[in-house]
């Protein structure tokens, strides 16, 4: 099997295992949770994202992954961890953790999209074996934080959805125009 084939199940195979436990232990559980709550735990996970600084770490990945990949996936989970980080920081003064809770996964969602732009510019899974230690991160880590920035989104917009359907047919046409 070729290294690009391979890296390509791993990758889809990723999503599939991950959205089979997350469908089956962690969404019930985030769906049942106040939204605060819910997102808390949300933002702990993005808080580890810090680890993406390691692609810049020689002897970790080849010196013959692009700098183009490397350089902006490090950088963009290391902000994403910030940011999620200082939601957590911020639990008390309620008003600044839901503006970091936007924040970071605003950042998150793009930096996962332009990686994945950046990692088909490159043709990275040609290249896989370049990764090194990190070959994981895109398998294994990527697709639960591609599925929690999506549940995020969703549960911040569930209450103004919840307000939309309540609505009567006529006021919800009145509200569009």
């Amino acid at each position: 099997m070729s290294p690009r084939l391979l890296f390509q199940l791993h990758l889809v195979l990723g999503y599939v295992a991950w959205l089979l436990c997350f469908g089956a232990y962690v969404w019930p559980k985030l769906k049942s949770m106040v939204p605060f709550d819910a997102q808390r735990a949300i933002a702990t996970l993005h808080s580890f994202r810090f680890f993406g600084l390691a692609f810049l770490l020689p002897g970790v990945v080849s010196p013959q992954l692009p700098a183009s990949f490397a350089t902006f996936a490090a950088y963009g989970d290391f902000a994403t961890g910030v940011l999620a980080m200082l939601a957590l920081l911020t639990v008390r003064i309620r008003p600044l953790f839901w503006s970091f809770v936007v924040a970071f996964n605003l950042v998150g969602a793009a930096d996962l999209i332009l990686d994945y732009y950046h990692a088909v510019a490159i043709d990275l899974p040609a290249h896989a074996g370049e990764l090194g230690a990190m070959y994981a991160i895109p398998i294994i880590y990527v697709p639960t934080l591609a599925i929690t920035h999506f549940a995020a989104f969703y549960l911040l917009l569930r209450p103004r959805l919840k307000r939309l359907h309540a609505m009567p047919a006529v006021s919800r046409d009145a509200s569009s125009v």
